[in-house]
């Protein structure tokens, strides 16, 4: 049924009711066993000292988000300062040449950070990359490509070049996979526009200036060059209406944003907890399922303000970048669901739609994803965790469309036609709770651990099956009609901006 079709406002007034009660309850539960629990032997490692004032400790359990704010605070700070302010200079004086002070000064950097055996190590792979370009032949350049990810992906490939890199600072081995990795991605998107360019070929210099532009080279995100070489070659550099207000108040978001995380971390252990499994098995129900979803909110979070610090930069320099990850609470299709929407926009136009095209034949939509989801293991790096994720997202993308297929067949299709459009919209929310909740169990695989996974499941699907396997799912069903009256209200909007584009 339609998109547009509207609920009672009593009734929706009921769903939000419900959600915040639930959802108050469940951050309660946790906030009494992060206090309850917070001189835990167990935590020593991950919880340290904090705010002394409020008697808080903190929890340091991710490594990345305390590296950021950390180690890599200098680094972050004096890098991108450097980048906006000759960023800036150039593109007043000569904006037409504004791509090669991106590239200049993005391979100093590199060179300034990881030395000169790193670089010339890149631009071994960037060589090997644009010269298979030029055969034009789409499968080599991403077997070509494919192969160049694995040596930084698989062993004694990966380590075999990492000794090349000199230097044995904190950050090394991070920032080596990270700009390796993306370099390639880059590369890869490079080659395969080259091959749907129909005269001629791009200049290596192209390639320099795409791959090197510092602030997406070590951590994304990315860019399709196609995307890439029409922004960062536009002779106007005018801006919107209110483009700069914007600007600034995506800033400030992203400070208060990081803040919030920060007392979040005071009150709520949602890190250090799951890693003890003795404390979880005493956890109620309520407190487990709202711990395995705070943990993909909070991926969520992190991936949106690394990224958006990123992209306010990559505004300023005129260029309209991937946006920010779609937040897990707005999900309950596999189809929608990433946390890095450069890689996702990259592997579906060169996979999964290429592949998949309209994505409504299931031979097509099976030989899609699974192509899809070997890249992506190979981008993750191969290893037991990574192939289970993979194979279990793999299944839920699948299984939408069998589901989906299963219900246009008779009598199916004709009961719902039968139906009032509002009976309708409320069977498919029932159906999509169950698919927001497999969303959950399927990512906390990576995020987490197996055993967290393996644990919120039984609690919730056996041993807690009625009484908590319903309320649960009660309350989803709730939280996905309120998505869906958001989807319904954006899909009204849009429909009449378009009309008065068309007027």
């Amino acid at each position: 049924m339609g998109i547009k079709t509207a609920l009672p406002h009593y009734e929706l007034g009921f769903y939000a009711l419900v959600l915040t009660c639930a959802l108050a309850y469940s951050v309660n539960g946790i906030f009494e066993v992060s206090r309850d629990n917070m001189n835990r032997k167990a935590f020593r490692e991950n919880v340290k000292s904090g705010w002394y004032y409020f008697g808080r400790k903190m929890d340091v359990a991710d490594f990345e988000w305390v590296m950021w704010f950390t180690t890599f605070r200098n680094y972050i700070i004096f890098a991108l300062t450097g980048h906006v302010i000759f960023a800036k200079i150039f593109s007043l004086l000569v904006p037409q040449h504004r791509s090669w002070v991106y590239m200049l000064y993005g391979m100093l950097t590199v060179l300034t950070i990881m030395g000169s055996n790193y670089l010339m190590l890149i631009l071994s792979h960037c060589i090997l990359l644009y010269t298979v370009s030029l055969v034009k032949q789409k499968w080599l350049c991403f077997a070509a490509g494919l192969c160049s990810l694995a040596t930084f992906k698989v062993e004694p490939f990966s380590s075999w070049q990492n000794g090349f890199v000199s230097g044995t600072f904190s950050l090394q081995e991070i920032l080596f996979y990270g700009g390796s990795g993306f370099t390639i991605m880059r590369c890869m998107s490079f080659a395969l526009e080259t091959c749907d360019k129909k005269e001629g070929f791009y200049s290596p210099i192209q390639l320099l200036k795409y791959n090197f532009y510092l602030p997406f080279f070590f951590f994304g995100p990315i860019m399709t060059f196609d995307q890439f070489h029409e922004q960062v070659n536009t002779k106007s550099v005018t801006r919107k209406d209110n483009e700069m207000w914007n600007i600034r108040a995506q800033a400030v978001v992203n400070m208060l944003v990081i803040v919030l995380v920060d007392v979040f971390f005071h009150f709520l252990y949602i890190l250090s907890i799951p890693s003890d499994l003795k404390l979880m098995k005493k956890l109620p129900d309520w407190s487990l399922a709202g711990l395995a979803y705070s943990n993909l909110v909070y991926d969520w979070v992190k991936a949106a303000v690394m990224f958006g610090v990123i992209n306010t930069v990559s505004k300023l320099d005129h260029l309209d970048p991937p946006q920010p990850p779609k937040c897990i609470t707005m999900l309950y299709v596999f189809a929608e669901t990433h946390f890095d929407r450069g890689i996702n926009d990259w592997l579906c136009k060169y996979v999964y739609d290429f592949l998949g095209e309209g994505h409504d034949n299931i031979k097509k939509e099976l030989l899609a994803t699974i192509s899809t989801f070997l890249v992506t293991t190979l981008w993750l790096g191969p290893c037991e965790i990574v192939y289970i994720w993979s194979i279990t997202n793999c299944f839920g993308l699948n299984f939408e469309l069998w589901v989906q297929k299963f219900f246009e067949l008779q009598p199916f299709a004709t009961l719902e036609a039968k139906l009032p459009e509002s009976m309708s919209r409320r069977i498919r929310g029932i159906f999509g709770a169950a698919n927001f909740w497999a969303i959950i169990l399927y990512n906390i695989l990576a995020l987490n651990s197996l055993d967290f996974a393996l644990l919120v499941a039984k609690r919730i699907l056996i041993t807690g099956f009625p009484v908590s396997t319903l309320s649960i799912w009660f309350v989803t069903y709730c939280g996905v009609q309120l998505i869906k009256e958001r989807e319904r209200v954006l899909a009204i909007e849009e429909e009449r901006n378009e009309k008065l584009k068309a007027a």
